[in-house]
């Protein structure tokens, strides 16, 4: 009697691993390492940045003596009628003892540190390296701050030293006449209005400003200091045709200052000069936000859009076969749209084909060449009638979805773009939604592929 061959389990069973084992392992570096993103809720606005001149109710005020001058009231601070603005000694000594008790750091109170320190963070947020002087007219700005604040203090010690000095008609005190936001800057554009606006006031490229100092001399007659009359104040810009034509329509629009972040909706009026369009803004709000500045670099919240953002580097193209959807039928053990294929050997064979749909319109849908191929003969339910995969071909644009580990092409539909992202339309039958995973560099990665997370 012949010998057996009994078949150990055992064996078969290591075998089994053993395969498993290997193929994981080539799975693994087969595999891409396909950098992902998160699909997130997001905004793209379609907006303008513009150089606008401001234009303010602006009134010099000069010195009524020549001699040392002295301030009192805080730069971009509004003064009262009958507020002290500022002092005039002739001779100089008082001017010398108030600049030398302001010097004096035990004077700070903690308010006025906590008030500095926020505008040095404040600062610091919204620094443009590519506009250095702004920190030369910050640096100003701050030790004019602190000189005024410390003065004050200076000019209430000194206070029998000042009265024998104004009785002398040696030292004078001068409060504001009228009621008004201070500021110790001139620059020229003082009498600038809406009215007699020009091309070449609207270029910055030479502005210059003549910043006004405490314990300097100043003649009879110069400037010093400058009144704000008015919290209304006027922005304009030079815009492009088709953005001012844009703007007909409309009776306000919202604005973002880059200085600095801030946005308000303002009311305008286009004015046409000298063949160009000219985008005047009136604001009652900020006003002393931006005193110290004739040049604003604004931006123009023309339009906003909300949706899916993804980065431009996640979209891709594909081609496919669209059909038309009236040869599609359902059947089969699926409830899915379905394709009676026929064979290209017997024409009596007919095979129902369930290809996935990855877009549809009206009267086509969008499949691939996975499940057919160009020049597969479709037969039309209950009728004679036949089509030829590939008589129509259309691209889609979309990301690789790698939610299951493998790249799944899924179109998008692109509502608004800029040069690093785009927001897609949300709800998409066939496309993404949010939190699902994409590939981020989409030319690195091929569909089906799988990937590494």
């Amino acid at each position: 009697m012949g010998r057996r061959n009994h078949l150990n389990v055992g064996v078969v069973i290591f075998l089994i691993i053993i395969i498993y084992v290997l193929f994981n392992v080539f799975s693994y570096f087969t595999k891409s390492t396909a950098a992902e993103y998160e699909v997130g809720q997001g905004t793209i606005a379609t907006n303008h940045v513009y150089s606008a001149l401001a234009v303010r109710d602006e009134t010099i005020v000069y010195a009524g003596q020549s001699g040392y001058v002295n301030y009192y009231i805080k730069n971009g601070a509004k003064a009262a009628v009958n507020d002290i603005v500022y002092s005039i000694d002739t001779a100089g000594t008082i001017s010398d003892q108030i600049t030398a008790a302001a010097s004096n750091e035990a004077q700070l109170s903690d308010e006025l540190i906590s008030e500095v320190s926020d505008d040095v963070d404040t600062f610091t947020e919204n620094y443009d390296g590519t506009s250095f002087s702004s920190v030369y007219t910050f640096r100003d700005d701050l030790g004019a701050q602190l000189t005024q604040t410390l003065s004050v203090n200076a000019l209430n010690a000194l206070s029998d030293v000042v009265t024998t000095a104004a009785e002398n008609n040696t030292f004078f005190l001068r409060t504001a006449g009228e009621a008004g936001i201070v500021v110790y800057y001139t620059d020229g554009y003082e009498n600038v209005t809406v009215d007699n606006f020009s091309s070449d006031v609207m270029d910055s490229s030479g502005y210059s400003r003549n910043s006004l100092y405490a314990g300097e001399y100043v003649s009879s007659g110069s400037p010093v200091y400058k009144r704000i009359n008015s919290e209304t104040w006027n922005l304009i810009m030079a815009v492009p045709d088709d953005v001012a034509k844009g703007l007909s329509d409309s009776s306000t629009v919202k604005i973002r200052f880059c200085k600095d972040n801030y946005t308000v909706s303002a009311p305008f009026s286009i004015i046409k000069s000298g063949g160009n369009y000219y985008l005047n803004l009136t604001l009652t709000t900020a006003m002393i936000r931006y005193a110290n500045d004739r040049f604003l670099d604004v931006e123009l919240v023309v339009s906003e859009q909300t949706g899916l953002k993804i980065p431009n580097t996640a979209i891709t193209s594909k081609e496919f076969f669209t059909v038309p959807k009236e040869y599609f039928t359902l059947g089969g053990d699926s409830s899915d749209p379905g394709l009676l294929i026929r064979s290209e050997e017997d024409e009596d064979v007919v095979t129902l084909v369930t290809p996935t749909i990855y877009y549809e319109t009206d009267d086509y849908y969008y499949i691939d060449s996975e499940d057919v191929s160009a020049g597969d003969v479709v037969l039309m339910s209950d009728s004679s009638r036949t089509y030829t995969i590939g008589s129509d071909t259309d691209s889609l644009i979309g990301v690789y979805n790698i939610n299951k580990g493998y790249a799944v092409f899924k179109q998008i539909n692109i509502i608004s773009q800029n040069e690093t992202y785009a927001i897609v339309e949300t709800k998409t039958s066939y496309g993404i939604a949010l939190y699902d995973h994409i590939a981020l560099d989409a030319s690195k990665i091929s569909e089906n592929e799988l990937v590494t997370r």
